[in-house]
């Protein structure tokens, strides 16, 4: 049995805001590459995002999911689609210099009779190329090309009761998560055995829900490795008197919750407790800006004022809008807790308050992900918010 993650009538409310979009744009057609949104609007689910592939939706029917011949059977398996709706191109066209993909995409958009149509696509997207583009520009000369990047990501931005629920499940996990971690680290342990503890957490899932695959891998750098926001790990000790942040998600469905927490093993300098009294202070002030009505760069101006006033600048975004996602981000490209993002808060929008600060000799980064409630926020993790210290 297909073991679908929404309903169909979710899907249909999917679709009818989608379509509600593309109209108020003027597009005929819409075609998406994103795998996120691919799931979103069709349901699918796999891991082929390597080769082209994407859905095409007009204002009528069923979406149309297009891609690697061989990956058909994945969106039988997965989307709610009828078999006249998934359509595979020939494997010749995977990795080929001498022919592109899209050529078959234009084949089908033809077919639809969209040869003359107004179709919006991902233009700045991880999973759409230059050669995609020029390759539908030569064989579709007569459709109007529209850049429709985020299209569907902003129509992703309020959660529904299923999706936050799936959250919620993925927030135990990366409870669990860091639970491992303080559990387990010590100095002396090999970083790498430590992911591998985190990984088997991530996984095995927690309270009965089985863990996804994060959209990113954990970034757990140590000591001036921790001045960089991005790096991974290796088999390096783990040493006294360093700290090490870890930046990691807990998934369920492909829905995403990242959160951070900061060991230190040994005593920390004076100006390590400075800067998480100042950070733990400042997250107090933004998430009393996070409630309905109230605008993403609200968040942003609480935050960075008070830690201002506490002597530490941040020169980033302190947040960013997460739910469902796949590599290589858990998130949604839409809005960020910063000045000049005027969004309006709006119940059962997500996000990853993410305070970070990166120091002359390390990092901290002690994070929250939020749901806009009816009446404020809701921390979805109940991890402790400080510094972990096992001296």
């Amino acid at each position: 049995m297909i073991d679908h993650s929404f309903t169909q009538h979710e899907y249909a409310a999917r679709l009818a805001k989608t379509r509600a979009e593309m109209a108020n744009r003027g597009l005929d057609a819409l075609f998406v590459t994103d795998p996120s949104n691919m799931a979103w609007l069709a349901g699918y689910d796999g891991w082929s995002f390597y080769v082209h592939q994407g859905v095409l939706l007009t204002h009528e029917g069923q979406p149309v999911w297009w891609g690697r011949a061989m990956d058909s059977a994945g969106a039988q398996r997965t989307t709610y689609l009828d078999d006249d709706n998934i359509v595979g191109y020939d494997d010749t066209y995977v990795q080929n210099p001498d022919k592109h993909p899209m050529e078959d995409l234009a084949r089908l958009i033809a077919d639809r009779g969209l040869e003359n149509a107004r179709i919006g696509f991902e233009l700045d997207n991880y999973y759409f190329t230059a050669s995609a583009f020029l390759t539908l520009q030569t064989r579709l000369p007569a459709v109007n090309i529209q850049n429709a990047t985020a299209l569907v990501n902003w129509q992703r931005a309020v959660k529904s009761p299923t999706e936050l629920e799936y959250m919620r499940r993925a927030a135990r996990i990366v409870e669990r998560m860091h639970e491992v971690i303080r559990e387990k680290a010590e100095v002396g342990m090999r970083k790498n055995d430590l992911i591998a503890d985190i990984y088997h957490a991530s996984v095995s899932g927690a309270e009965g829900h089985w863990g996804d695959y994060p959209a990113c891998v954990p970034m757990t750098p140590s000591g001036l490795d921790a001045t960089a926001p991005h790096i991974t790990w290796d088999d390096a000790p783990l040493r006294n008197n360093e700290g090490t942040f870890f930046e990691i998600a807990g998934a369920h469905r492909r829905y995403q919750c990242p959160q951070s927490r900061t060991l230190f093993l040994g005593k920390p300098p004076q100006k390590y407790l400075h800067a998480e009294n100042a950070v733990l202070e400042a997250i107090d002030a933004g998430l009393e800006q996070a409630k309905p009505g109230n605008r993403c760069e609200d968040i942003a101006r609480a935050f960075n004022t008070t830690l201002r006033n506490r002597g530490f600048e941040k020169d980033s975004r302190c947040g960013y809008a997460i739910g469902l996602s796949y590599p290589p981000d858990w998130g949604e490209r839409t809005m960020s807790f910063r000045a000049g993002d005027t969004t309006v808060l709006e119940p059962g929008m997500t996000f990853h308050f993410m305070p970070a600060l990166w120091l002359d000799d390390g990092g901290i980064e002690i994070t929250e992900p939020i749901v806009i409630t009816q009446n404020g926020v809701e921390c979805l993790c109940t991890t402790p918010r400080a510094l972990v210290i096992k001296e």
